[in-house]
């Protein structure tokens, strides 16, 4: 059983859900790039029940608020949803665990806040968003957030209402990694039933979020702000192998070997069978390497 949260912010409410006893210690989860809190719906209940975990919807996403018209959806602004959250729930210090997109989040709000975070738990994340090597390429990737929003505002389009078929399926097509089971959890808290039939809740301006990249120096001297103890958990077919990563494969390799060198005994590095949503697919599949992290005191668990 979980129960729905809300939490005021100046444009709306960021939407969450929790599970477990609310005087335990608390996990926050945070979900990827266009999903919502549902992403954890299968993983939770195989978890330490001891804990108070509670999945939000970051602004844009699920059943949360949407931002005010005109401004884009820029990376730090999620790390500041995360920061309001835990303020609004009076946590000190808490762990922390994000899927892809959340987990570059959690990542960045480690290097920020790193006396609030005891444990980061990163599932297919390496906590970073991988930077385009060439200058060019990443003022091409600034520029198209402006011309997005500002194309998505001109056109002033109202979201398409799809049949709960449709609506799953176009879901499944710009998701590959998804089974049909896994994209009709999302899809529960991703949509909303009109008389038109299903429509999207997220922002269509959440599909050109201004992100926040580092080179590889950068990342090696964030890693050692991190105070707290890291689980990493990457998939065989996930997003992170070399072979679905052929023109950045140097960079994420250079960053495991930065994570490993850095952190040490700090860090556990876990690669499992599955795919990108490998948490939502298969929990059973990574559910006791995050539990036996979890329940985990000083000394390093074992995988």
């Amino acid at each position: 059983m979980f129960s729905e949260l809300k939490f005021p912010v100046p444009w709306g409410h960021v939407a969450a859900k929790a599970w477990g006893p609310s005087e335990g210690h608390p996990v926050l989860c945070l979900h990827g790039w266009l999903d919502n809190a549902n992403t954890f719906d299968k993983l939770i209940p195989l978890l330490p029940r001891g804990c108070y975990y509670v999945a939000m919807d970051f602004s844009g996403h699920g059943l949360s608020s949407h931002r005010p018209a005109g401004c884009p959806y820029h990376f730090l602004d999620y790390v500041t949803d995360v920061r309001r959250v835990a303020a609004a729930l009076q946590w000190r210090r808490f762990t922390l665990m994000g899927h892809s997109m959340g987990g570059a989040v959690a990542g960045m709000f480690c290097f920020l806040y790193p006396e609030m975070v005891d444990k980061l738990i990163l599932l297919e994340s390496l906590g970073f968003l991988l930077a385009p090597e060439d200058t060019e390429a990443w003022l091409k990737s600034k520029r198209r957030v402006i011309d997005r929003l500002l194309s998505l505002e001109a056109k002033q389009q109202t979201p398409k209402a799809r049949s709960p078929e449709a609506a799953l399926q176009r879901l499944l097509e710009a998701n590959s990694h998804l089974t049909a089971e896994g994209g009709a959890i999302l899809l529960q808290r991703g949509a909303t039933e009109t008389p038109a039939g299903l429509v999207y809740n997220r922002d269509m301006r959440a599909r050109t979020q201004s992100r926040e990249f580092f080179t590889v120096e950068q990342c090696v001297k964030l890693l050692q702000k991190i105070q707290d103890r890291v689980l990493i958990i990457i998939s065989q077919d996930g997003l992170l192998v070399p072979h679905n990563l052929p023109s950045r494969n140097h960079f994420v390799k250079a960053l495991q070997e930065a994570f490993e060198s850095n952190l040490k005994e700090h860090i556990q590095l876990a690669e499992v069978p599955g795919s990108h949503f490998v948490h939502l697919n298969e929990p059973e599949v990574v559910s006791g390497i995050i539990s036996n992290f979890l329940t985990a005191q000083n000394t390093r668990a074992r995988l």
